[in-house]
């Protein structure tokens, strides 16, 4: 949400986060296997499957969907209930006020109460991935996602880091050093620009190229 728009009513304030079982991303491609979204993993399970190694402990597990596909995913899971979440607040996924401003889904039991994915809706141009925190960047979703050998599809590692500069975190500092040395030249020349452009100064360009 930006800095200037008011918080969506009718939310309530989530309780340290909601109880959390995360899915491990294979059995996220076992349940949306068959769904022709072009869905990926994101965050930093991204970054371990890129890497093909486990590199930390993954306290959630996100994945990224365009926005518009997104009803796709939501008859995939139907067994479970979905939320909206941001900026510390959540909501039912059919209050559209929150829905139109937050780009955070979280899906729920609904015996339980229990969360175990986080998917993110990004805007986008039919085939055409875009930023949402500049739109224009910009790249088409079949050199946006790779998969992995056993199917598990992921988001490529520049925009994963990209989205977690803003947060620079322990965690995304050790993602951004774990993954630094695989990325090629084209991955850090993009993470170069995307930074300047998007967070301008900050500390990990003294790390890419000039």
């Amino acid at each position: 949400m930006n800095e200037n728009e008011k918080l969506p009513p009718g939310g309530t304030e989530v309780d340290q986060g909601g109880v959390w079982h995360p899915w491990h991303p294979q059995e996220v491609a076992e349940r949306l296997r068959g769904v022709g979204v072009p869905w990926c993993v994101t965050a930093g399970w991204a970054i371990d499957l890129f890497l093909g190694v486990v590199t930390r402990v993954h306290e959630d597990t996100e994945i990224a969907v365009p926005v518009l596909r997104f009803p796709e995913i939501r008859r995939a899971l139907s067994q479970f209930d979905f939320d909206v979440v941001g900026s510390g607040h959540i909501w039912h996924l059919d209050d559209q006020a929150a829905f139109d401003v937050m780009h955070q889904t979280w899906v729920r039991d609904r015996t339980t109460g229990i969360y175990h994915l986080d998917v993110f809706r990004d805007p986008h141009d039919g085939d055409m991935w875009i930023c949402r925190r500049d739109n224009t960047l910009r790249r088409p979703y079949t050199e946006v996602i790779k998969i992995t050998e056993d199917g598990i599809p992921y988001m490529v590692p520049e925009i994963v880091l990209l989205f977690k500069a803003k947060h620079d975190q322990a965690k995304d500092n050790a993602d951004f050093a774990a993954v630094l040395p695989s990325l090629d030249q084209h991955q850090r020349r993009w993470l170069t620009d995307a930074l300047h452009r998007v967070h301008p100064g900050h500390h990990w360009l003294l790390e890419l190229p000039g």
